[in-house]
């Protein structure tokens, strides 16, 4: 069952960094298109010189690297009182109040606790989403050279009726976050930190957490494994390690499946950089496998679009005029992926993946893992400004993926397609790190 346990966290020092907005960061694989820069300039200690540093020319794998200068960052701030180590064994509630694009303000609850790992096979943890080879050498890197866990992993846990939200509630009691930031990208979206250290409130919501299962990955599949990685090699090298030692432990992020703040926004597809068919010979092909509308504008895609349900599955497409992808029949994505699940089969992005990018476009899964035509967002009316600029041929304008849809495909083993979620907000970095180095111990 799930084992949690506090752990003294490591966070910045009030007295000395009086701006935490200055020194937060989105997750690693976020930080692109310029963010880095803009990190760098806000602080001299903001934490993405650890969690994503700058790679330079020269830079040798055994030698000066992007992985030691992660390291040669965040030992000084620690000697130098930049970042303190919290006294007591604490756990971490964090709280996210946002407002959704259809104007509803909500409040996601969590808590930030130290996981004891297991292998995906116990059913403890289970991922919804496939990984990377490259991203988790990266992050195996980085772990190696600091020994610490920065980034969190957002992970789901089943609890019906809220229960372990009700222990936090109460002790916090109404009283003022620990800390309090608006974070550069998402500046709209409140974040706050209390830190629990009362021993009884430890011990009534590490009771509620043990006898549960099916946690689920909802992002950060590539740090758990790197983890789990690191793990091995840990044992391998220290084999009488106590069970509490550091490294059998990860830092996560714990939501409940039910909570009301829960969001999925949808995430859409812009191709570009394509040549192998002209626009109108993509509809002409996609008719084979979907009803093929088109639209007057905008609003009545996204009309069209809301109506779509479990076995009317719908796409939008937008290439300079709005039409709707309406597929034919269930048995279409049978046909094509007689090997998957049905659940893995009717996912949005299960069939416009295996029906429209590879069949009707062809591009291949490897073309799409290394994004060469195919760009992810959030914001449809940036992927639509670039068709209209003539920076991509297309848009695949997506609903968003359902928890019911995550919690089926992860209860049956099957991993969704890359990007088929898009958890609101992103859960950010550098409000508290824990160190998981041979010699720690929870």
């Amino acid at each position: 069952m799930a084992e949690i346990a506090p752990f003294r966290g490591i966070r910045y020092n009030a007295c000395k960094v009086d701006d935490l907005s200055k020194v937060v960061s989105q997750p690693y694989d976020r930080v692109r298109y310029g963010l880095q820069d803009e990190y760098y300039d806000l602080h001299p200690y903001n934490i993405v010189r650890v969690i994503k540093g700058r790679e330079l020319e020269g830079d040798a794998p055994d030698g000066e690297n992007v992985y030691a200068r992660a390291r040669d960052y965040y030992r000084p701030w620690l000697d130098a009182g930049y970042l303190l180590r919290d006294c007591e064994p604490s756990l971490y509630v964090y709280h996210q109040t946002f407002t959704l694009p259809s104007g509803a303000q909500l409040t996601r609850k969590a808590f930030i606790t130290a996981l004891k790992l297991v292998e995906f096979d116990e059913g403890i943890v289970l991922p919804h989403e496939r990984t990377l080879a490259g991203p988790k050498a990266d992050r195996l890197n980085l772990l190696r050279a600091t020994e610490t866990n920065f980034g969190q992993i957002f992970m789901l846990y089943p609890d019906l009726e809220n229960k372990v939200n009700a222990l936090f509630d109460a002790a916090i009691g109404g009283r003022p976050a620990d800390a309090e930031v608006l974070e550069l990208l998402e500046k709209d979206v409140q974040q706050q930190m209390w830190v629990i250290s009362d021993p009884e409130v430890i011990a009534s919501v590490l009771a509620e957490m043990a006898p549960k299962h099916g946690l689920i990955i909802a992002d950060g599949h590539h740090r758990y494994e790197t983890a789990l990685n690191y793990r091995a090699e840990m044992r391998k090298k220290h084999p009488q390690a106590p069970a509490n030692a550091g490294f059998n432990y990860r830092m996560v992020t714990l939501v409940s499946m039910d909570d009301p703040g829960l969001a999925i926004l949808a995430t859409h597809r812009e191709v570009h950089d394509y040549t192998a068919k002209s626009k109108a010979q993509i509809l002409v092909d996609a008719a084979e496998y979907f009803e093929v509308t088109p639209l007057a504008d905008r609003m009545a895609l996204e009309t069209a679009l809301a109506e779509g349900t479990p076995t009317d599955r719908r796409i939008g497409y937008y290439d300079g005029a709005y039409s709707m992808l309406q597929l034919k029949s269930p048995e279409i994505m049978a046909q094509v992926a007689p090997d998957r699940v049905e659940e893995w089969r009717m996912l949005d992005a299960s069939i416009l993946h295996e029906l429209l990018i590879e069949r009707v476009m062809g591009i291949s899964k490897e073309q799409v893992a290394a994004k060469e035509n195919i760009d992810y967002h959030r914001d449809v009316d940036l992927a639509v400004s670039h068709v209209n600029e003539g920076k991509a041929l297309c848009v695949y304008i997506m609903n968003p993926t359902h928890m019911s849809e995550v919690k089926a495909c992860s209860a049956m083993g099957a991993k969704m397609p890359q990007k088929s979620t898009d958890f609101y907000p992103k859960v950010i970095t550098g409000l508290v790190a824990m160190a998981v180095g041979p010699g720690e111990r929870l």
